[in-house]
């Protein structure tokens, strides 16, 4: 807009002074300038204020002497004069009419009969008059604004263009605001006013007016307008009048940037307010425009980086115009980037920039002041040439050269601007033109690797730019382009497309001149390791060179040995790990176990020793304190090197028969010195330092070793390292107990007499933490036989429990080997055997090779449990890892011995797998069996009373429910008068049995085969009642219970449908009667074909399970009644067929009426009533007895059915 260029704006003073009401400052304003506020302080001293305060009188008083001596005003009261709702009226006809006819062109109800020019009327018009011609006129540009659907015009009009008239128009226009805000918003009139000549003029004394419609005009103008303003004429009017409202108004004008930004809406206003403004104290750091476009361009928000990129890119496709926003833009950047510039080195001085000398002639260096400046503008051009896509010219990509080869102070600064400069130069080469350019890059870089050693130590930084160099160097060599790519975007921290293709020239000029391969590898060996490497030293590390040199194999095509540099690193670290460590420990495995190539197999790494690994644990397990903090990360980073080695080791097993190499597996002697478990627990406080640390071992752990991840051990250590523990330690004077190993090994060795010095040593003991109880493990396994003597108080037993399985979440292997060594029966005339952690793994069996005492003691009985848990899971893997270690191997021999010899076929690999299957299922069911053995009583228990039945209320028994109903009361009624010490539902064999159980419940839902091998074994039917009550998972026996009862044995027939009997009382569910009524159907099928005496040994334990189904469900009755009036139809037949026929129901009445007493013996049953009966009155004749318990299992129906009636 310069047709406004000679008008008079309001000045910056004076829209203050508006906008405060500063009548002082008002009265301080110049006549011309007073003149372009005169319509609002007219209206301000004849409108009734809201303000009665007699200060707001005094200031009125004074406006009314400011303007008493202004000649306008007369002419402003004039306009006030008028009859403001009949004009509104006569508009808004007018503004239908236009509606009506569509923005055509008609006649006025404002004005009308125009006899002369729009000017001439204006001039020879009353107020009322002006009024109207200026209305009219300002509403058909209105209405033509919203019919143009957004294509800018230029509205042709006298009134808005003469000279003579435009104070006058202007405040016509400002009272016709004021008095008509509803009909004239004063958004849509500042719109309307950008389409008339010298609009910016009238908007600014519009808005000087009602100064409070400041920022509704700004964000009203900037929704409306273009995404690219320099692209049309519409567009730039618009920038034009923003900024000149931002030069009135300059306090918003990072405000109202703020708004371009947000709207993403005429980026050239962004840049030119930012060119404009002023900050009252400037930043010797980074100016605000570096600022503001890195801002746009470098922040997280894609859309606002699109927008002002597109910006870029529109305003290079035109010609160089100095009025060009963005040529602006790129003007000051250079002046900028000239001023900070070595004078010896600025071989070209802008032209229109004349910067002033500051002296330092013959300064070769960049200042340190200017350092960090120009880091922000290299970032800067970086992001306009990348992102933006701006094309320098050669003035610019000359002065940006002069300033990337500059050499910086040794500050941290400079490192990092010398950094900077060299990935500008890998991302931009083209910057480099010339021969002269290439000599004088050439010549930096050497530089660069002359002085990084003093860099790096004069400035202070682990991390210099000689990594890096060394890194692209490694890149260059291994032709990964992208990595040098990825590098270079990482170290600008911004995206940018860079062709592989643009990097030959640099390529060349790395390989060939600089860094060859063989000095690469040479220099990259002799880099000293980074001390207290953490995540808190950044840039590039020797560690980012020796990794990428480890991926492309470079040290063993040159057969350096790079093992003594990667172990010394790893012991030289700390907490928060830095992100590169783990890599390269698998980088490092990699090229251990896989050669360089088929050709040369040899071509590998050598492995850290078994002795180097051990000087580490050694080393921490003898500083104590500060310096165990630092030192666990190197022994969490061994550690993993070892599981992740053993596990690639195992996974590349048949690559490495191929090709006929087996590399040396670590011993297990090696793994048991390792505190695998202590150093996990160590690393789970520690998460958020190291990083996906904890995660990799603990996945390493549940593949290597599952006995280390048991669930139960993590919910005991939640018990051992929660609050409560956390509490009562830090309420300890000292973490230090005050008895030794010594006192504790004594006080075992005198018991009984010594139980409470003892206990006092124990409860003691538990105040402290795991890993202070190490030194004590030994003398609490050991002594652990001497606890199985019956006068050991239970509560010593139970807190010796507490503290092994506080000493098994950080020492669980050592420590299950010593506890199994320790709880060896004691066989005097034999000598014992000491088991090593590998026994254990091969035979779990042997931890429940103890002193039998144990399975009677609780406490120790769970500690047992617990280590036989932990060792099937240990064998399982120990057996998966030998057969994956061993089985390529011996294929691949017996493939070299087979050649030539036909016919003979490969032993299959399935069949392998079959047998370590077949022997963990043997191994676990055999535990199985092991430990429901131990449930049963034993003949002394038996004698005592105790029974499988006392012990757990039976499900269904033989008596009927009344008489069990009865027997159980009266027990209540006679109290703790005929408990017994060991029978009892709190006796010993109980608890050990809900133990057992724990564990089978465990076993079961892990693996139910397992469950399936059992069932199909069989067990003792005595422990039925205990097994279904006491497992919760024994449901799923309902899913295979069909196959069982189709098994050919009779034996197993027989077990599944007692077992069913059972099942059904503790799991009536639809499943159940199906299966019910399966076996019913089964037995139906034997009775006619099974023999004599195998029908006697089916059906007398059999019968007395229908009751059971009868009781679960009463739609079996007619089936199992069905199946009993068969059984004995066919053994009365089979009676009648003999010398003595017997009648079964006559010989039992005559029985009962012979000797009626017998019926009423306590505890005697309807079954045994019968058999007794048989066997005197028809021998021992098995249909007889059948027959007899068909009728007793007929009456135990009935006799259930009242009851439940």
């Amino acid at each position: 807009m310069t047709d406004s260029a000679g008008l008079q704006f309001v000045s910056p003073f004076a829209f203050e002074a508006m906008q405060k009401v500063d009548v002082q400052r008002l009265a301080a304003l110049s006549d011309p300038e007073l003149r372009l506020l005169l319509p609002c302080l007219v209206r301000m001293a004849l409108c009734a204020p809201a303000d009665q305060s007699q200060a707001w009188a005094e200031d009125k008083k004074l406006i009314l002497r400011l303007l008493s001596g202004v000649e306008a005003v007369n002419s402003i009261v004039a306009l006030l004069s008028v009859d403001f709702h009949a004009l509104e009226q006569d508009a808004r006809k007018e503004q239908q009419l236009r509606h009506k006819a569509g923005g055509s062109n008609v006649e006025s109800i404002l004005v009308s009969q125009l006899q002369h020019g729009l000017t001439l009327e204006f001039e020879h018009s009353d107020p009322l008059r002006r009024l109207r011609l200026t209305l009219s006129e300002l509403l058909a540009i209105m209405s033509k604004v919203v019919d143009s659907n957004g294509e800018f015009f230029l509205k042709s009009s006298e009134l808005f263009e003469s000279p003579v008239y435009l104070e006058e128009v202007a405040d016509v226009l400002c009272i016709l605001q004021a008095e008509l805000p509803s009909l004239l918003p004063i958004v849509d009139v500042a719109e309307a006013l950008l389409h008339v000549r010298n609009g910016d003029w009238f908007l600014c004394l519009l808005v000087a007016n009602v100064p409070d419609s400041f920022n509704e005009v700004c964000r009203g103008l900037i929704k409306n307008g273009e995404r690219q303003d320099e692209e049309s004429v519409g567009g730039r009017r618009r920038t034009e009048a923003l900024r000149q409202l931002c030069q009135m108004n300059p306090s918003q004008a990072l405000n109202i940037r703020a708004m371009v930004v947000e709207e993403c809406h005429l980026p050239g206003l962004g840049v030119a307010l930012t060119l404009d403004y002023k900050p009252d104290t400037a930043d010797e750091a980074v100016s605000p425009l570096v600022s503001y476009v890195s801002g746009l361009l470098l922040g997280t928000n894609s859309k606002v980086r699109t927008w002002f990129s597109m910006f870029i890119r529109n305003g290079q496709q035109r010609k160089r115009e100095s009025s060009s926003v963005l040529w602006q833009m790129r003007r000051q950047l250079l002046l900028e980037l000239v001023a900070i510039l070595p004078r010896s080195r600025s071989t070209h001085v802008p032209n229109d920039g004349a910067i002033d000398d500051e002296g330092g002639f013959g300064y070769s260096g960049l200042r340190e002041e200017h350092v960090v400046k120009a880091s922000a503008l290299l970032r800067l051009y970086c992001a306009l040439m990348g992102i933006a896509g701006l094309r320098p010219t050669d003035e610019e990509a000359e002065q940006l050269l002069q300033l990337m080869t500059s050499r910086p102070p040794a500050t941290p600064a400079g490192v990092r601007f010398v950094s900077l400069s060299f990935c500008k130069l890998l991302a931009f080469p083209t910057l480099v033109s010339t021969p002269e350019q290439e000599q004088l890059m050439v010549m930096w870089l050497s530089w660069m690797i002359k002085e990084e050693e003093y860099f790096e130590s004069a400035a202070g930084v682990s991390a210099s730019f000689g990594e890096m160099l060394l890194l692209v160097a490694m890149y260059f060599h291994s032709n990964q382009l992208s990595s040098i790519i990825e590098l270079v975007c990482s170290t600008l921290g911004m995206k940018i497309a860079i062709k592989p293709s643009s990097l030959s020239k640099m390529k060349t000029i790395f390989t060939q001149e600089i860094f060859t391969e063989q000095v690469v590898t040479a220099h990259a060996v002799r880099v000293a390791v980074t001390n207290n490497l953490s995540a808190n030293i950044t840039g590039f590390l020797p560690i980012h060179c020796i990794y990428q040199l480890l991926r492309s194999r470079a040290f063993t095509k040159h057969k350096v040995s790079i093992k003594d540099w990667i172990y010394r690193q790893l012991c030289e670290t700390n907490t928060p790990i830095h992100t590169q460590l783990i890599p390269l420990v698998d980088v490092y495995i990699n090229s251990i176990l896989t050669p360089a190539s088929k050709a040369n197999p040899e071509a590998t790494n050598q492995p850290i020793t078994e002795q180097e690994i051990l000087s580490v644990f050694q080393q921490g397990d003898s500083s104590r304190g500060g310096r165990q903090r630092n030192s666990i990360t190197t022994q969490l980073l061994i550690l993993y090197y070892i599981l992740s080695y053993e596990e690639n080791l195992l996974a590349s097993t048949k690559q490495l028969a191929l090709m006929q190499k087996k590399p040396k597996s670590y011993s297990a002697a090696l793994m048991d010195q390792i505190p695998i478990k202590y150093l996990v627990t160590q690393a789970q406080g520690l998460q958020q330092e190291l990083g996906g640390l904890h995660s990799a071992l603990l996945r390493l752990l549940a593949i290597n070793y599952p006995h280390l991840c048991l669930v139960e051990d993590w919910m005991c250590e939640e018990v051992v390292t929660g609050t409560l523990p956390l509490l009562r330690k830090m309420m300890l004077p000292s973490n230090t107990c005050r008895y030794t190993q010594s006192q504790l090994h004594q006080a075992f060795q005198k018991l009984p007499s010594s139980s409470p010095k003892l206990m006092r040593i124990l409860e003691q003991l538990t105040l402290l933490t795991p890993g202070d109880l190490i030194p004590y493990s030994e003398s609490l396994t050991t002594s652990m036989a001497l606890l199985l003597e019956p006068s050991v108080p239970r509560r010593t037993l139970q807190t010796l429990n507490k503290l092994w399985m506080g000493l098994n979440t950080v020492m669980p292997r050592r420590l299950w080997v010593m506890t199994v060594n320790a709880l060896q029966p004691s066989v005097k005339l034999l000598r014992q055997q000491t088991y090593t952690q590998n026994d254990l793994m091969v035979d779990p069996l042997i931890v429940l090779r103890c002193d039998h005492r144990v399975y009677r003691c609780p406490p120790l009985m769970d500690i047992v449990l617990h280590m036989l848990n932990g060792y099937l899971l240990a064998s399982k893997a120990y057996l998966h890892s030998h057969l994956k270690e061993t089985a390529d191997f011996d294929r691949q021999n017996q493939t070299v011995s087979n050649l030539g010899v036909p016919g003979q076929p490969d032993t299959p690999e399935v069949t392998r797998e079959e047998l370590k299957n077949a022997l963990l299922a043997a191994q676990d069911s055999a535990a199985v069996q092991i430990l429901l053995e131990v449930c049963l009583p034993t003949s002394e228990e038996q004698q005592l009373g105790c029974s499988t039945q006392s012990l757990l209320r039976a499900i269904r028994g033989p008596v009927p429910a009344k008489t069990e109903q009865s027997s159980l009361l009266l027990r209540a009624k006679e109290g703790v008068r005929d408990a017994e010490p060991e029978g009892g539902l709190l006796s010993d064999l109980r608890e050990v049995q809900c133990l057992i159980c724990c564990l089978l419940h465990q076993m079961f839902i892990a693996d139910p085969n397992i469950a399936k091998l059992v069932h199909f074994q069989g067990y003792p039917q005595p422990l039925l009642p205990l097994t279904v009550s006491g497992i919760p998972s024994m449901h799923i026996c309902l899913d295979f219970i069909p196959e069982l009862l189709a098994q050919p044995q009779l034996e197993k027939q027989i077990f599944a449908i007692q077992l069913l009997s059972y099942l059904c009382i503790q799991y009536a569910l639809p499943k159940s009667l199906s299966v019910a009524r399966l076996a019913v159907s089964v037995m139906g099928t034997l009775l006619t074909v099974l023999t004599r005496a195998k029908r006697f040994a089916f059906f007398m334990p059999t019968l007395p399970c229908l009751v059971a189904f009868c009781q679960a469900f009463p739609p079996l009755y007619e089936d199992v009644t069905a199946l009993l009036v068969q059984v004995g139809q066919v053994c009365a037949s089979d009676v009648a067929t003999k010398a003595r026929d017997i009648d079964p129901l006559i010989a039992r009445l005559q029985y009962l009426k012979e000797k009626p007493r017998d019926t009423s013996v306590e505890g005697s049953s309807k079954l045994e009533l019968p058999q007794r009966t048989a066997e005197k009155l028809g021998g021992a004749d098995p249909d007889v007895q059948i027959c007899y318990c068909v009728e007793a299992t007929f009456m135990d129906i009935i006799s259930s059915t009242l009851h439940g009636l």
